[in-house]
């Protein structure tokens, strides 16, 4: 009788634990509750994609193209020949964190994104990458060790966005004038067209005692190495004092970044000048010698 007893409440134990073990299985392999999470404050709101309708980002500030501001005045020989033969055309963007995007909502909105849409607008049909290679932080010299990667993508045409972190790190603006002429001939060493875009116009910048050093020396520096220069500073300062467009339409609270309206419209800016030394280049080419 004892050892009925015993072996029954050995049942029930054994029991008990099986049916433990067996709760527990199953709880692992159920889903675990959801809990929803409010994201912090400082955390990025990710726009949705960019329509296809360029014009949907300047419906409350248009973004004017004028012929102020078409400012190229050296050749793009390569990326000429290459469109005018409907081959693919790479592209380049090299530079800091106004070309990764810093300020920007989304990916989308970063400045050689929106380059990239531009120019398939303007040139329907043909095969154009533009890569983003910017990086925040970097400075001139940085970017002189990031050659090989640029020139490994045989891009037909580098965007060289310099200057900005110099000016605000107070540094020698004549040792960036030395270190813009060697990169500039590595490029053209490659066989690429190379296209400089000077610092950004915009409250932080604006308040260091060398930014207009710098912005002289990029343009002579352009004018040297017979290169183009999108000077995106007078293009900024443009928008803001000829056009009174106010600061904060067009940079982030930072006072030094771009928005999603002020990436737009320095890309849609440069697209239009670079469509228009392409008219240009395609001109010169037409003309034929006088006859002898």
């Amino acid at each position: 009788m004892l050892r009925l007893i015993r072996s029954s409440a050995y049942s029930r134990v054994a029991a008990s634990q099986a049916a433990l073990v067996l709760a527990v299985a199953i709880a692992a392999l159920s889903p675990a509750p959801i809990h929803a999470e409010q994201l912090p404050s400082t955390a990025m709101t990710v726009a949705s994609p960019p329509s296809d309708d360029l014009d949907v980002m300047f419906s409350r500030q248009p973004c004017a193209v004028t012929k102020a501001l078409n400012q190229l005045d050296a050749p793009i020989a390569r990326l000429s020949k290459r469109l005018a033969a409907h081959e693919p055309v790479t592209i380049v963007a090299l530079g800091s964190s106004s070309t990764a995007g810093a300020g920007a909502s989304s990916p989308d909105f970063s400045y050689p994104s929106r380059l990239g849409r531009e120019l398939k607008q303007r040139f329907p049909g043909e095969d154009v990458a533009v890569i983003n290679l910017g990086k925040n932080g970097e400075e001139a010299p940085q970017m002189i060790t990031r050659m090989d990667q640029a020139l490994a993508r045989n891009p037909d045409l580098v965007l060289w966005q310099v200057g900005t972190n110099g000016v605000l790190r107070d540094k020698n603006v004549a040792d960036v004038g030395t270190t813009l002429e060697a990169g500039i001939q590595r490029i053209k060493d490659s066989g690429a067209d190379v296209l400089l875009i000077d610092p950004q116009f915009s409250p932080v910048v604006n308040t260091k005692p060398g930014i207009d050093a710098m912005v002289a020396l990029i343009g002579w520096v352009a004018k040297r190495t017979n290169i183009p220069l999108f000077s995106r500073y007078a293009a900024m300062k443009h928008w803001n004092e000829e056009q009174a467009i106010p600061y904060y339409q067009f940079i982030k609270a930072d006072g030094i970044h771009m928005n999603d309206w002020g990436y737009s419209c320095f890309a849609r800016l440069l697209a239009e000048d670079i469509s228009n030394a392409i008219v240009r280049s395609r001109a010169v080419a037409d003309v034929k010698p006088p006859l002898q």
